[in-house]
């Protein structure tokens, strides 16, 4: 049933719509950079750099003037007379800050930039290593599925060839029956793996802002594993690099500017400029009267107080959550390292031509086989070895990578652990 849900998930995907040509085959490298030029997700994050510091340019300035005008009728009453004019006022008036009220808002505006900075820079070095590892992943599993196809390959012809002889006999049957169950098995692999590989292309697409069933051809390629320093220095290295640490700090900065903020504006704006009034009637001479005014609020029903302590609150929620990030970082380190060094000493036990060793003992094993010089459980269990080999290699390098790339993220150092080298032609 495994099988069957397998080969059906694959007959079903050729039928989405392709492009007639075999596209060209790019390497890992070549890959990056399309996906950081291209990747949607990054308009998002420099719109939000934009957004910043279009806030930045107003977050120092003073509030625009007021300009205030009336208009009236004046009328003058007495015993004698009564007279009749027009009366008006203009006061043109500038709102001030209490001092240093701007200069902290420059301060929380400048502390936003930087968040949105780091976090497109984040964004960036998170999405290349997700790239590499995808683009390294799907050439391992493009090669366990051919190995499995070719193993597969060579039990339906054996089972061809029995057959066609007409066993006699309860062991050629049984000798069928064991080619039969082992092909099935190595059918199995190279649907598991087939299958592995179109998701791999799907997600890599999305990645790059292309339709989900865009032809992608990646040329193999390897890479070199450093050794890595000590847990002291790659903690002490994480502790200063690593983005969502440097995030945490600067919205606790950030926070620290807002309080401070908080308790400027406890004491109240005031508003000062010139004003004029005239009135004239038809009886006297026109009236002018000019002056300065000022003008604030009475803190009578709003002291600040609830808000400086909102903020001094939210104080002490950034230096918590800055200090769970701390730890979890320490989890995610040390973790990382060992899974790298666990991986990176499995890798090295094998030469880097171990796969093809495999590969030709398989054949060999396959020819000998024919001529009746190996037994038929040597023959099935060197074709089972040869698959569990390069799916073993392969898992061991996929994670090795993974773990080196994800230890260059929580340290902020790009290629200290690990070197993609030339593609193989």
């Amino acid at each position: 049933m495994r099988s069957l849900c397998y080969f059906v998930i694959i007959m079903a995907l050729p039928s989405l719509p392709a492009a007639e040509t075999k596209p060209a085959a790019s390497s890992i490298s070549e890959l990056v950079s399309r996906t950081l030029t291209a990747n949607p997700e990054i308009r998002f994050y420099e719109a939000e750099i934009a957004s910043a510091k279009a806030t930045r340019t107003t977050a120092g300035r003073l509030s625009n003037p007021e300009l205030s005008l009336e208009i009236g009728q004046n009328r003058v009453s007495s015993a004698d007379s009564r007279s009749n004019g027009l009366a008006f006022s203009a006061a043109l008036a500038q709102p001030i800050e209490w001092p240093g009220r701007l200069g902290l808002r420059k301060a929380i505006a400048n502390r936003d930039i930087t968040l949105a900075e780091l976090g497109l820079e984040r964004f960036r070095f998170h999405l290349a290593s997700r790239v590499r590892v995808l683009a390294y992943t799907l050439a391992a599993q493009q090669e366990i599925s051919a190995a499995a196809s070719e193993v597969a390959s060579r039990y339906a012809a054996l089972r061809e060839v029995m057959v066609q002889r007409e066993p006699a006999g309860i062991a050629p049957q049984l000798e069928i029956v064991t080619i039969e169950a082992a092909a099935l098995v190595a059918e199995s692999r190279a649907a598991t793996a087939a299958v592995a590989v179109q998701k791999i292309l799907l997600e890599l697409n999305q990645l790059m802002g292309r339709r989900a069933d865009t032809p992608l051809v990646v040329k193999r390629s390897g890479f070199d594993m450093k050794t890595p320093p000590s847990l002291d220095s790659l903690l002490g290295t994480a502790m200063q690099n690593h983005y969502d640490l440097r995030i945490r700090r600067t919205e606790l900065e950030q926070q620290g500017f807002k309080v401070e903020l908080a308790k400027n504006e406890r004491y109240p704006s005031f508003t000062v400029g010139p004003y004029v009034e005239v009135q004239n009637t038809k009886s006297q001479e026109d009236q002018t009267v000019g002056g300065l005014g000022i003008s604030f609020p009475l803190p009578f029903w709003k002291s600040g107080k609830a808000e400086v302590a909102s903020a001094e609150a939210r104080l002490s929620q950034a230096q918590a959550t800055l200090n769970a990030a701390q730890r979890e970082v320490e989890r995610l380190v040390t973790e990382s390292m060992l899974l790298f060094k666990t991986q990176q000493s499995r890798v090295l036990l094998w030469k880097g031509d171990a796969i093809t060793r495999f590969s030709e003992a398989a054949a060999l094993a396959d020819r000998h086989y024919r001529l009746g010089a190996v037994p038929t459980a040597t023959f099935v269990e060197l074709q089972d070895k040869y698959l569990e080999a390069v799916e073993s290699i392969s898992e061991a390098q996929s994670q090795a990578l993974e773990a080196g790339l994800m230890l260059e993220e929580l340290t902020g150092a790009i290629g200290s652990l690990i070197t993609l080298s030339a593609p193989k032609p």
